[in-house]
């Protein structure tokens, strides 16, 4: 690697972590406020009917590939890697690298998508064994994966992109871009289903539409820095066949949940009819906290994190570790605690129309309630992990990832019968809790993560702010039965008060307490 000879297309001055973070959370949860726009859309129109199981298997195997390969291990491996090509070496070849790993990925996504395509019958019977009984069940599952399988072609390449704009700074595009993804699936529900003999075949055209829609939206944001890709296919390559050695074990490293939550479809696939749709309702809810905040900070400290060990600041990576640490407990550990109380209410607020049942608001309800149990730990599981590829460590999280499919396939098997699709949910969480506390070990045994001055007087104040809460909430919310009489007018304004009302009361409890805004923010990204 050479020393800079041409500059770096222009950067913006360095953000603060928590400013850069806010941007990613606010554009999430922009995307995640939309995607809960888009399943009470789906909720309504198909409610929890098989045909509705069938598309949530179709669209879920290109979206578990999607995170596992491109959010989940090509985005760890790929951002160390380019920013150390940033740091050490030209313009030019960070261009060259770009260029390469486009290709290389993209002719390895269009082989993988064939045989996707090709072999639909084949993967759904392996991800939903349970529909083999069900002949009309496959073959609509099978119909739609045809068309939802090019998405993982078309979305990782998204993310590729993604990941030069966040290494550069540009963390805004990439966190609004999921936002299309649910606009073209409510489109495709409110205008297109009348044209197909099934209605639901619709939503599967709004995946794929969606995936052209991201990629294109993203490509003249490249071109202003100058990192436009253009394909170019070279294996042999040193930087993409250091990212290459760097996925395989990152692929179970970072994308553990998911590994796991595709199992519970699998085992969920033998339940009752719904089993499906009732975990995909609550997992989505969970994801909210995680994807609005968690995977937000997470994806603003691996760049800082890269940079610092590039540059071989120590303290400054155990300083960025330990405040990404807070940032979620601050945020995790109310929203835990409200997805806890607010079960019933939050499902029948979001889902209960047209063709969902109120037997359906309480199945969906009791899998939330498992699923809150790991919500802090699948944040923190998005903050830790960072801290072993920032420094290019894939080995030791492959090690705790084969321990926590492990545990969790044992958890699965363990709670299944007495709880039905409840246990598969409580046993995500509980292996959620073991993967996120083997992370925090290892990384204080390798002496990069250091507890920083404060953490007592930081745990009163969070401890103190949620029971007062968790008590606001347990005093004002109504029954359950007064939720399923509501009509969506009076749902929306007490849910209103009940979020506003906790927020108000958490908050201002933590500013009692002496918490300021200056407290939170990071070093400089």
């Amino acid at each position: 690697m050479s020393q800079p000879a041409v500059p770096e297309p222009a950067a913006p001055k360095a953000p603060s972590l928590l400013r850069s973070g806010l941007v990613v959370s606010v554009m999430t949860l922009l995307s995640r406020v939309l995607g809960m726009v888009r399943d009470i859309v789906v909720a309504a129109y198909f409610g929890s009917q098989s045909e509705a199981d069938a598309f949530f298997i179709a669209f879920k195997i290109p979206n578990f590939l999607r995170r596992l390969f491109a959010e989940g291990a090509f985005a760890q491996a790929f951002v160390p890697v380019l920013s150390e090509y940033r740091t050490k070496c030209t313009l030019a070849e960070v261009r060259q690298l770009v260029d390469r790993v486009t290709g290389t990925l993209g002719l390895t996504l269009a082989g993988i998508t064939a045989l996707g395509v090709a072999g639909a019958p084949v993967i759904i019977t392996l991800f939903a064994p349970g529909f083999h009984g069900d002949d009309a069940k496959l073959a609509l599952a099978t119909d739609m994966l045809r068309i939802t399988f090019p998405y993982l072609f078309l979305i990782s390449l998204t993310a590729l992109c993604g990941s030069i704009l966040n290494s550069y700074g540009r963390f805004a595009v990439p966190a609004f871009t999921p936002v299309l993804l649910n606009v073209c699936m409510i489109g495709a529900t409110l205008f297109l289903t009348p044209y197909f003999a099934q209605p639901i075949m619709a939503l599967a055209w709004g995946v794929f539409i969606a995936g052209v829609a991201q990629l294109l939206f993203q490509l003249p944001f490249l071109a202003q820095i100058k990192l436009l890709p253009v394909p170019r296919p070279n294996r042999r390559d040193p930087g993409v066949k250091r990212i290459m050695t760097l996925m395989v074990p990152a692929l179970f490293g970072v994308s553990v949940s998911q590994i796991n939550l595709l199992l519970d479809t699998v085992l969920a696939s033998f339940l009752q009819t719904g089993s499906i749709s009732w975990l995909y309702y609550a997992d989505r809810l969970s994801e909210l906290p995680l994807g609005a905040f968690g995977i937000a900070i997470g994806t603003v400290i691996l760049p800082a994190l890269s940079r610092q060990h590039a540059g071989e600041d120590l303290k400054a990576f155990g300083r960025t570790l330990d405040w990404a640490v807070r940032m979620v407990l601050l945020v995790g550990v109310p929203a835990a605690l409200a997805l806890l109380l607010l079960a019933e209410p939050l499902i029948a607020t979001l889902f209960h129309y047209g063709a969902m049942t109120g037997d359906d608001v309480s199945q969906s309800a009791a899998a939330l309630r498992a699923y809150s149990v790991g919500v802090m730990t699948f944040m923190l599981i998005k903050v830790l992990a960072p801290g072993y590829f920032a420094r290019q460590d894939t080995k030791t999280p492959v090690r705790i990832a084969i321990i926590c499919m492990v545990s969790n396939m044992g958890l699965n098997l363990l709670l299944i019968w007495p709880l039905q699709h409840v246990g598969l949910a409580l046993a995500t969480s509980l292996s959620a809790l073991l993967n996120a506390g083997l992370l925090w070990w290892g990384l204080r045994r390798d002496g990069v993560y250091h507890a920083q001055p404060g953490w007592p007087r930081f745990a009163l104040r969070l401890f103190a702010a949620t029971v007062a809460m968790a008590a606001l909430l347990l005093w004002l919310v109504p029954a359950t039965a007064d939720w399923l009489s509501w009509g969506w007018q009076r749902k929306a304004w007490e849910m209103a008060l009940l979020v506003v009302g906790g927020m108000v009361v958490y908050l201002g409890v933590l500013f009692a307490l002496g918490l300021r805004l200056r407290d939170l923010r990071g070093a400089r990204g």
